[in-house]
């Protein structure tokens, strides 16, 4: 959900500082702190990029996120390694999430060495998707869609067509891992860390805060500035409640956050003034649940549920994410009783608010 209009300074950057105005260029690296480099590398979409990081250890380096797997990103990452990185070998890998973009060049890089550290969930959703190549959307995904109320137009050009697959950017991923999870403390980069759970953008998102010294944090997706990344509901988990995870995450990250701390974002900028972000990051969704409440005043599907959520046109290259986040927010004021759902003559749900 975009929380950046034009010609203003949006609630998602209020209360922020950020120590720098301009991220590193493509195969060059800006020390973030000591023995920490923050790079970047290109994504084919609106959000343009992913931040990863590079952390010193006595062997070489550990290196958080990673990219999608194409033949760029992976020169990209030759580029720094010869570099920014000295010749020397990425020998850990910590991966916040199972996003394509967090993940995609995990198996590559596993292939020369490196050690993967990621959440239980995170690993087998990454994995299982790899494995999970379509053709054409199956039969569950089309049935999901049309009763969540999909525009039909859409729903029918889709029907026909490849869908994203995570295995077209997603570097096989080898069997095995080392796992990480809330509660434990690990060491990385010569730092110690505190692992923490986020969750609604995905399940078991690794958030690590730093023990001592620079007071670092890595946020990955959870903890981004200025804009609240997608809470999607999806035909793998068709009642869930993504929106509710989001918010219970909130509450359960804030005590951990300091105003000094240095969110090492995994889109945009790092910053510093997390506890008042942390706020802002729980707010934009309930001020996003009452306006679509108040949209529900009249029964509505949820392809006409796009107006009281996003503050730009959605065009067709972002309909699936604006559609899957719509029947998000719809389903949360349902199972908390906000909002009711009846089936149309066409079986498709129609919402209203309770």
């Amino acid at each position: 959900m975009d929380t950046a209009p034009p010609d203003a300074l949006p609630d998602g950057y209020a209360g922020l500082t950020f120590p720098w105005t301009e991220p590193p260029a493509e195969g060059e690296a800006t020390e973030v702190a000591d023995g920490v480099l923050w790079a970047r590398l290109p994504l084919p979409m609106a959000l343009d990029h992913v931040n990863v990081f590079f952390l010193r250890e006595a062997r070489g380096w550990a290196m958080v996120d990673t990219g999608f797997d194409t033949r760029r990103t992976r020169a990209i990452v030759e580029t720094l390694m010869a570099g920014p990185l000295r010749g020397d070998p990425i020998t850990r890998l910590l991966v916040t999430h199972h996003h394509p973009d967090h993940v995609g060049l995990a198996g590559w890089l596993q292939s020369q060495g490196a050690e993967l550290l990621m959440t239980r969930t995170a690993w087998l959703m990454a994995r299982m998707l790899t494995l999970d190549v379509q053709e054409v959307p199956p039969p569950e995904t089309i049935a999901f869609c049309r009763r969540y109320g999909m525009d039909p137009d859409v729903l029918a050009r889709r029907a026909t067509e490849r869908p994203f697959n995570f295995a077209d950017i997603v570097a096989p991923l080898p069997i095995g891992y080392t796992r990480i999870r809330a509660g434990q403390q690990i060491a990385l980069g010569g730092r110690t860390w505190a692992v923490a759970q986020g969750d609604g953008h995905a399940p078991e998102h690794a958030v690590l805060y730093e023990v001592g010294c620079d007071g670092l944090v890595l946020g990955g997706d959870q903890l981004l500035p200025g804009i609240s990344p997608n809470l999607g509901l999806y035909p793998t988990e068709p009642d869930g409640d993504p929106v509710g995870d989001w918010l219970a995450a909130c509450d359960r990250l804030a005590p951990l956050a300091a105003r000094d701390q240095l969110v090492l974002p995994g889109h945009k900028t790092p910053y510093r003034g997390l506890p008042q972000r942390m706020e802002s990051l729980k707010q934009n969704h309930v001020a996003a649940l009452n306006r679509l409440h108040a949209h529900l005043a009249a029964p509505r599907r949820g392809g006409e549920c796009f107006a009281p959520l996003f503050k730009r046109k959605v065009d067709d290259r972002m309909y699936g994410l604006a559609f899957f986040e719509a029947i998000a927010h719809l389903n949360h004021l349902w199972l908390t009783g906000r909002a009711t759902r009846t089936e149309g003559d066409d079986g498709v749900w129609i919402w209203r608010a309770a």
